[in-house]
Formats: structure tokens, sequence, C-alpha cells
């Protein structure tokens, strides 16, 4: 097996990270050393006490009136802040007596640990990932009744209105208490040098762990006219985000997410960029940096990937040991996968060229194998026909509209390649890049055949009635598709051998259920057709199972 491929690095070794955290700006700096990156920090923003504390005032009256009847805590550093502004002008005893005879809901771990130094009990946990959809589905859940009731909400730093919103929804009477607001650092001097260490891509990773991170980093590089070279950098920077309302911030301002951990915590944060990093930077980098190398060092006699141990096999030329590759080498047994997969669709995962491109380039080097071969289905090239593809939670692949007669041909829709499938292209395009110089990339299609056979079938079979009644019955109508998924295989594969691919292969899974006879009237000729259609040059690899007899 290869072993140049296998990564040097791990972690976050040999990268530059910007960190904009304030508070926890050193454990976070700790977080990012102990994984072996260069910490960069960027404290994005202040949390000032209200010099008034006129709402906090309202609310601890209204509290020891019995007018509130509960309160949602947002934040830790906020219910600490509120027992300091109140000092002198209430009881603090009475204030944490009255506190304690109403429900307290809590968002997640910091207020919780406040409230249990205060020793208020706490009456309801909102679960991970802490935003306001969690708070109000926890009050559906728990048949919390809030018609007519008054609720007072902790806020930190801003009004969160669609909190406001569904509690009123709900009958509440809400009471917002503000007792900190955000303001940008007294010193700007390190945001504003992260922005130009980002302009000037000396930084591999950005680490967001609130929203307002966002909104400032942003407003001082606009301050200095800095915001579209910002936005450049951010391009080709790795943007990892703490959890969901600081990606949908990111996302509002146009800026592309790649990581977001499950649990909204600093340390899964750092731990998910540390297995991400490495080959993320190099896929965004390689949509804007010109990837023509290759070809310089073939022009000049220096082509590593011809020389490469898995092209030499395919050319039936000695190698120094056997070529490994794996046929699907992306999966579940991959924690980078997993994390990926929890948050996308396979079809969703197939169409994001970047993911693509990653845990393509992440298997080959967890592996080591001497092939990469480009993540995608075979049947993504049937879907943009009009056939309703699903991937389906134990079912697999289902096609929602067969082709069960010669008529259903009619509504399959021509396959314009740029337009449907520029996704798998830009994926090949980018894993290319990122891949080593001599690890050879493969592209793939289904065999006309087997895309036949589901296309007709819907879904997997084992004694494939509905493909062979087909072929026996209308040999026509059947010769007309296999003709038709020839030309589609060909322009497809096609397609990835000219966005990078060195060779390519045809996954004829079904083909074993047909006896000799029927392999060469029916299937052969057709395939013959896709394969002789391809760029001469490039090795084909032909891949069926159970085909001892044919």
């Amino acid at each position: 097996m290869n072993q140049v491929i296998a990564p040097t690095s791990t972690g976050l070794t040999g990268l530059t990270v910007v960190s904009f955290e304030s508070r926890l700006s050193a454990p976070m700096a700790d977080l990012i050393s102990r994984q072996g990156g260069a910490s960069i920090s960027a404290p994005a923003l202040r949390e000032i006490p209200s010099t008034e504390p006129t709402e906090a005032i309202e609310f601890a009256k209204a509290l020891l009136a019995g007018q509130i009847d509960m309160v949602v805590w947002l934040s830790g550093v906020g219910a600490r802040t509120l027992l300091t502004a109140l000092e002198g002008a209430v009881s603090r005893s009475e204030f944490l007596a009255a506190l304690s005879r109403i429900p307290s809901i809590v968002l997640g771990p910091k207020p919780q640990a406040a409230l249990r130094e205060l020793g208020i009990p706490i009456s309801l946990t909102v679960p991970e990932p802490n935003t306001w959809r969690e708070i109000l589905s926890a009050f559906d859940e728990a048949v919390t009744p809030l018609q007519g009731r008054r609720v007072a909400v902790q806020e930190y730093g801003r009004s969160n209105p669609e909190l406001v919103a569904g509690l009123e929804a709900r009958g509440a009477s809400v009471m917002p208490v503000s007792v900190y607001r955000w303001a940008l650092p007294e010193d700007c001097g390190p945001l504003r040098r992260a922005v130009k260490a980002i302009i000037e891509r000396r930084v591999d990773l950005v680490l967001f762990t609130t929203a307002i991170q966002v909104d400032h980093l942003l407003q001082v590089a606009a301050a200095e006219g800095l915001e579209e070279p910002l936005r450049a950098g951010l391009r080709e920077t790795v943007v990892a985000s703490i959890g969901p309302t600081c990606t949908n911030t990111l996302r509002e301002h146009g800026l592309v997410v790649d990581l977001e951990p499950e649990h909204p915590k600093m340390g899964h944060l750092v731990q998910m960029a540390a297995r991400h990093t490495h080959v993320l930077r190099r896929i965004k980098r390689a949509r804007s940096v010109d990837v023509s190398g290759g070809a310089r060092q073939k022009a000049e006699g220096r082509d590593p990937l011809h020389e490469s141990p898995f092209l030499k096999a395919c050319r039936l030329e000695p190698t120094p040991y056997t070529p490994i590759w794996i046929m699907r080498q992306a999966g579940r047994y991959m924690q980078e996968y997993r994390e990926i997969r929890g948050k996308l669709s396979f079809l969703d995962l197939c169409h994001r060229s970047d993911l693509a491109a990653e845990v393509t380039v992440t298997a080959a080097e967890r592996l080591g194998v001497d092939a990469a071969i480009i993540f995608g289905d075979i049947l993504l090239v049937v879907e943009p026909m009009g056939v309703a593809l699903e991937f389906t939670k134990g079912d697999g692949p289902v096609i929602h509209h067969p082709v069960r007669c010669g008529a259903d041909l009619k509504r399959l829709r021509p396959v314009d390649m740029e337009e449907s499938l520029s996704f798998l292209f830009e994926a090949v395009r980018l894993a290319r890049a990122a891949l080593p110089s001599n690890i050879p990339l493969i592209g793939f299609a289904g065999a006309p055949f087997t895309l036949a056979s589901y296309m007709i079938e819907g879904r997997g079979s084992r004694q494939y009635q509905q493909t062979k009644t087909l072929m026996y019955r209308d040999p026509a109508a059947w010769h007309a598709l296999m003709e038709r998924l020839a030309d589609v295989v060909s322009d497809y594969l096609n397609g990835q051998i000219a966005a990078g691919v060195q060779v390519v292969q045809l996954f004829d899974s079904w083909v074993g259920c047909l006896n000799p006879d029927d392999y060469r009237e029916f299937v052969l000729p057709h395939t013959k057709r896709a394969i002789t259609k391809l760029k001469p040059g490039v090795p084909v690899i032909h891949f069926g199972t159970d085909t001892t007899s044919l």
C-alpha cells in the first residue's frame, strides 16, 4: 500500500488558527495549542453591564410582588450580572427566595451552573443545541401552560425577538430583562490584525463562538475598507461555528460554514476542527488556485501520476508491489464522515462538492491506498432524467417513477451534464487538487444494465422480474433504454475525465443475474458502446458481481 499518502500532520499541527472568543480566550488558546495549532487570539466583543439597571430593578420589584410566574435564563454571566446590578436596590435574600418559589428554565450548562451556585432550583433544562427553538420545544414537550403567564427572559447582549414572539404566541406575557450589552473591544488592534492575516491568507482556520463575533468582525473590516478582501480571504479559510445560532448569523452574512460540532462547546469545536481542517483547507484553496501544476510536470517529463503503481498496473506494466484501492472508501467507519452525515442526507452530501471532495481525500489518506475514488453514487446520473430518486433509511435508493414499458421512455428527460451534474465535476476538481500528486483519482458510473434495472425495478431486487419482463417482452424498448443510458454514462464519465480523474470504472452490480446468452444479446453491445465513446487512453475498470458464468 502507498506510504506517501498518509498525512504527515495530525490535529492542528502546522495550522494557524484565529479565535474570536473573548471571556474564555485563554482556555480556547490552550485547546488550540494542545492540538498543535498556532493560536491567534482576536477578541471580538466585550460585555458591558447596564449603567442604569432599570429593567433589572423593575423585574425584581415585579418578582417580589408575585407578578412573575417563571424565568428563562439564557446565560450564566447574565444571571451573575443581574445579582450585581440589584445590589443595594433589593434584599438579596428576599430576591433569591422569591426566585426559588417559581419555575426557572435554563438554556444550557452555564446558566445551570450559575443558578446552582445561587441555590435556585431548576425546573427545566433546555437541551442542545441551546437555541430559542429548543426553549419553545422544551415548553411544548413538558406541556407547560403559558397562557396568561408572565414570563421573564434574562437576555444577553441583545434581544431575541424569535423567542419573545414564540412565547407570546403561546399566550405568555413576556418581560425582557437586559443586564448587559455587547460592544466592540476597547482595543480592536488584535481584531484588525486578524482581518489582515485572513486577507493575506496567513490563517487556515477561524473559530466563531457567538453570533455577535461575526457582526463585529465584518464591522471592523468595513471600517477599514476591507470587508470585501476579508470575505475573499474567508472563502479560502476553514470557517468553524460553535452552534446553530452562530451558523445562521454567518450564513445570513453570506459566509460559508464548513464545520459545526454536534455539541455546542469549545472543546468539541476544536476537536472537530482538528479532524477536518487539513483536508478542508486544501480543498477550499483549490477553488481559487491554478491547479495546472500536474500538466506542467508532465510537460517537463515529471508526471508522478503516470508513474504511480496504480496507473502502471492499469497499463499492465510491472509495479514494485501490488497496488491497492477500495471501491467504496468513504463510510461510517470514519468519524469525519459520520459528523457530516449527521447533518446532511446522503444526496445532500453528494451535491455538496466541497464535502464530497473532503470525504474522498480523507478516506484515501486514512486508508493509505494507492488510488482515491470520488465520493458519489451510481444513480446520480439518472436523477436528472426525471425518475424521482430518493435515498430512504433502511431501503436505500428508491426511484418513485420507474420505467415499466416503452411508453414510459417518453417522459425521460435528456441530461445536460454541465447543468445537472456540475456538482460532481467540481468535487472531482477539488479532490484532484487536494490529493497528493502521485495518487490517481478514479471516477465511476453505473453500467447501463444496472442503471436500467434500478430504473425499472424502482429499488433493490433479488429476482429482477420487472427488468427481465421488459427485456423479453419488449426488446425494442429495452434496447432504446440501454442505448440512451450508454450515451449518458459515456458523457458522464467523459465529464469526470475532463474534471480530473485518471481512471474510470463501470459498476455493473446486478449483471450477474443474467445467463451468458442474454448478456451477449441484451447487455454487451451497450456496455461496449459506453466504453468505446470514452476518451482514448484512459484506463477503464469494469466490475460486475456474480459474473463467473459470464
